[in-house]
């Protein structure tokens, strides 16, 4: 089993799930698009060494905290950790443009997109599993959980230690399909080779434009970065409006790298060696 060929299941399981696909979206917040909504664009697949030295450093407490579990706590015997990136499409994105209120397409792509992601999860789990693997999903593992808002398995720390992409000013994570979507991965010891990364840097591929600043709802973002506890506030009272969905996205919709690297972060991918 290759990557290749987990990307190309991954896509005909997303192409044929219900899951992805909203017959007839409800105005929840603004006026929906018309007909059936589609949720995401096929997925982007990246894997990283589960022994990489990097996930170390997600226990220090300026990155995630020392609750951050590694690999190996997840899985015994741990060789890869698979990582996804699931693009919103087109209609999400541009619905979601617009100022302030979350758009409805936004707020289905949140909340059954995340029912999606955790199925895509076990989807791929099961494919491992098929092929004589072990292999566990961190966010259906009823070992997760959540202090002082940091997970215990960081989706975007995963991605970034396996090449997927770097993180923004407003800490979205920067894919090559762009920012607006959403991440999974799966624990292995299928032993898959590494993807290669192409940055050093954290921050590589944001272009630090700021533009996401003013789009945030609350004042959360700043030239120094994100207020993790003022956007939590925010989401809150999009639940409370909208529940059981909620969400906001204005940082990853109507800026640089709501799909695809900024130019300026496009000079600073490391080329292949």
């Amino acid at each position: 089993m290759d990557l290749e060929g987990l990307r190309a299941e991954l896509g005909r399981w997303l192409a044929a799930t219900p899951l992805n696909r909203v017959e007839a979206p409800e105005p929840l917040s603004t006026p929906p698009t018309a007909g059936p909504l589609m949720l995401f664009e096929a997925p982007l697949l990246a894997v990283a060494d589960a022994s990489d030295p990097l996930w170390a450093r997600m226990r220090e407490p300026e990155v995630v905290g020392p609750h951050h579990l590694l690999p190996g706590d997840w899985l015994p015997g741990a060789v890869s950790v698979l990582t996804f990136f699931l693009p919103y499409t087109a209609p999400v994105r541009r619905a979601n443009r617009i100022p302030r209120v979350t758009a409805t397409e936004w707020l289905y792509g949140r909340y059954e997109g995340g029912h999606l992601v955790e199925a895509l999860d076990e989807a791929l789990a099961d494919l491992l599993r098929a092929a004589g693997w072990k292999a566990v999903a961190p966010a259906t593992d009823p070992r997760i959980r959540t202090v002082a808002m940091r997970s215990n398995w960081s989706e975007r720390h995963a991605a970034y230690v396996a090449g997927l992409g770097t993180f923004s000013l407003s800490r979205s994570l920067i894919t090559r399909a762009g920012s607006a979507g959403r991440l999974g991965s799966v624990i292995t010891d299928a032993p898959l080779p590494p993807t290669l990364r192409p940055y050093e840097d954290r921050e590589a591929w944001c272009g630090r434009c700021g533009t996401c600043i003013p789009r945030c709802p609350i004042g959360a973002i700043s030239p120094d970065g994100k207020d993790h506890t003022l956007c939590k506030q925010w989401q809150d009272q999009t639940l409370e409006a909208f529940r059981p969905r909620y969400g906001c996205g204005k940082c990853q919709t109507a800026v640089g790298c709501e799909r695809g690297i900024p130019p300026q972060g496009l000079s600073r991918i490391r080329p292949r060696t």
